[in-house]
């Protein structure tokens, strides 16, 4: 049977919204997930500040609406429906020039019974405001601009030095999670090294995740597992900018899509995987499991850390007292590096892929 791209290896994920889409689709294919949402979503019909926004933005005639995400704007309508303000809040953007960043806003602009002046395909929120600066009179007039979660203070202060009165519109408002506790766990699995691949799917959560494990104190282990060990993806260039800012190489899909993010993990995961043959059989180490000639073979901690240390140099002998520091704390003499070699030996299914050195230690038994 062939093995899942995936499997063996262990995927964090800091999703919120669509969390359990993403997890499914990761196991799917193999991957052990550990999700620890870094942010929450304030519910659109609760939120006071959108409300506000919304009513500023019915004050008086709107110039210019800026749409920067389909979901963002979708929810805006609906929320101004709970209200009683949907009906007035669409004759207002009716009579404005509309802009959407990008497909999925203007399908949402347009299912909205609206029609968008202009659209890039890039999804650039800095295409959008070259083409506002190059094209539209700003001077007085009053531009909505829907954000998607984190704030766009670029656009927003270019808009204002052009003199423009600017409403920012903050649908889908990202805060703390109610319950940091697995938060905290996936950072300390991330700075621990067992984490293979770490996804993001909203800037925020980027920004939370990297601002919660400096308030624990590991940021600098998490920062040098992202940059040495664990692959990080996001699912776009808003995503990903809170990393690279923070020194972190980000890799990303060719489009900003769940589908495509998953498609990424997964590819990115099996050249982690490190290659020997030994004793006849094909062999692959992979996060916490190893692949014996097309047969996962789940690990416990110690066998997997036993194993590591003996693959750093494959072939070459390590005594008993070198292998000592992968054991637990507690157990670390010679009996115990026996014990936990029988026992590794066992999983593997054939002793003789571990070699015993008379009287100098143990090796892998590389063809």
């Amino acid at each position: 049977m062939t093995v899942e791209p995936a499997a063996g290896f262990t995927v964090g994920i800091t999703a919120a919204r669509r969390r359990d889409e993403l997890a499914m689709a990761l196991e799917r294919r193999g991957a052990r997930v550990v999700s620890g949402p870094a942010i929450r979503i304030v519910p659109l019909a609760d939120d006071t500040q959108l409300l506000e926004a919304t009513k500023r933005t019915l004050a008086g005639d709107v110039d210019l609406v800026i749409a920067t995400t389909g979901i963002g704007f979708r929810g805006w309508l609906d929320a101004a429906d709970t209200w009683g303000l949907g009906e007035q809040l669409l004759d207002s953007m009716g009579r404005a020039t509309i802009l959407a960043r990008g497909p999925k806003a203007r399908g949402a602009v347009r299912a909205g019974g609206l029609r968008e002046a202009w659209s890039p395909e890039s999804e650039s929120s800095t295409e959008v405001l070259r083409y506002v600066l190059d094209n539209v009179p700003l001077s007085g007039r009053r531009v909505a601009v829907q954000l998607h979660g984190e704030p766009l203070p670029d656009l927003v202060q270019a808009l204002t030095a052009a003199g423009a009165d600017v409403i920012e519109v903050p649908v889908y408002r990202w805060v703390p999670p109610a319950d940091e506790a697995p938060l905290r766990r996936l950072i300390d699995q991330v700075a621990g090294g067992s984490i293979d691949a770490l996804a993001f799917t909203s800037a925020p959560a980027a920004v939370n995740f990297l601002r919660t494990a400096d308030d624990a104190g590991v940021l600098d282990g998490v920062l040098g597992a992202l940059h040495d060990q664990t692959v990080c993806v996001a699912v776009g260039p808003v995503t990903a900018a809170p990393l690279e800012r923070a020194g972190v190489p980000v890799r990303q899909p060719a489009r900003a899509r769940l589908g495509a993010l998953v498609r990424e993990v997964v590819e990115c995961l099996p050249p982690l995987a490190q290659r020997l043959s030994l004793a006849g059989h094909d062999v692959e180490i992979r996060g916490h499991a190893v692949v014996v000639d097309d047969r996962l073979v789940p690990l416990p901690a110690t066998s997997m850390a036993l194993l590591r240390a003996l693959a750093v140099q494959p072939g070459h002998v390590l005594s008993r007292e070198a292998l000592m520091p992968a054991l637990p704390g507690d157990s670390r003499d010679g009996h115990a590096v026996e014990v936990a070699l029988g026992r590794l030996r066992t999983a593997l299914g054939d002793p003789a892929m571990i070699t015993t050195v008379v009287k100098r230690g143990y090796r892998l038994a590389v063809d």
